[in-house]
């Protein structure tokens, strides 16, 4: 009869010394006998060190977009952050993504909260131009949140006021000095890009039709204001990221909660009525030094999450 194979290494020890006609074990060589007193002073070696794993990152689409349009930006995260979960949720993907930012906010808050759950530790929300909004809407109404950095890229967050090519192919009639005509109707709130329009020549208008960032901004008063701001303070850290050669978000300062006054000069986010009466949480978000603003010049809209410097420069360093 054949013999049996051992299965581990020292089963295969013990076998081949009883081949080899060996009784008992062996003795070490007189050398190391020598040496033992003095190794036995030498203190216990360090355990090797262990590397926590990354946090999920969880990424948001913009208008028109779809989870493909992010395969460079997770080819860069899986290089520098081995191991990373990386959830690109593919929901109102292309024309989709007109629908009312609310229902999207629902939709997507659907899709990150068993994230959430099975990520103690927290999460990362990179969240791109119109997924921006989304994500501070989710920031808002989600109670238990757990979001370590929130990266916004490219993002309108104080509205958008510019004629471009996605404008005139939604409304080829109209320019951006005439829009808020349809933008401030209860039919035009039914499009995404209504929903953030912010037209400063017509203030009023803006306030009393906007249905979701004058509600998200804080700026006019809703039973959920006060839950809205805890909310969003939950955040660890707000990444803006934005520049002027965006090309599409006018003006290239709302990535950075900057915007137009009546005459069109921008102020500053520390400037806006939002900031200074601290209506949703950036002046105590500020004074935390829980924001961080990335400006980059040289990159158009499109090209923000497929730009290696600006993904090392901006995002990386804040995947923890």
């Amino acid at each position: 009869m054949l013999p049996r194979t051992p299965s581990t290494p020292w089963e295969y020890e013990k076998s081949s010394g009883s081949m080899l006609g060996l009784r008992g074990p062996q003795l070490p060589p007189a050398g190391i006998l020598l040496l033992l007193p003095f190794l036995l002073l030498l203190p216990p070696a360090a355990p090797a060190p262990h590397r926590a794993s990354y946090k999920p990152v969880i990424v948001v689409h913009g208008l028109f977009d779809s989870s493909y349009s992010f395969r460079h930006l997770l080819e860069y995260i899986n290089e520098t952050h081995p191991g990373t979960v990386v959830t690109v949720l593919d929901l109102f993907d292309g024309r989709e993504s007109l629908r009312p930012l609310w229902e999207q906010v629902q939709g997507f808050g659907e899709a990150v909260a068993p994230i959430m759950a099975q990520a103690p530790q927290g999460v990362h929300l990179i969240c791109y131009s119109q997924g921006g909004l989304v994500c501070r809407a989710l920031l808002s109404v989600m109670d238990e949140h757990n979001v370590d950095s929130f990266i916004s890229l490219s993002s309108p967050q104080m509205g958008q006021y510019g004629d471009t090519d996605y404008l005139k192919w939604l409304f080829p009639t109209s320019m951006r000095s005439n829009l808020y005509r349809i933008c401030y109707s209860p039919w035009g709130q039914g499009f995404s890009i209504c929903n953030y329009w912010h037209d400063p020549h017509h203030d009023d208008l803006y306030l009393n039709a906007s249905s979701f960032l004058a509600l998200i901004n804080g700026e006019r008063d809703h039973p959920n204001a006060t839950a809205w701001r805890k909310n969003f303070l939950r955040v660890g850290r707000l990444v803006l990221i934005g520049g002027p050669d965006d090309g599409v978000i006018t003006p290239w300062q709302s990535s950075f909660f900057g915007f137009y006054d009546a005459n069109e000069t921008v102020l500053e986010m520390e400037e806006q009525l939002v900031y200074l009466r601290d209506s949703f949480g950036l002046k105590t978000l500020l004074a935390r030094g829980a924001i961080v603003r990335c400006p980059m010049a040289g990159i158009s809209h499109t090209a923000w999450h497929s730009n290696r410097t600006l993904y090392e420069t901006c995002i990386e360093p804040w995947l923890s």
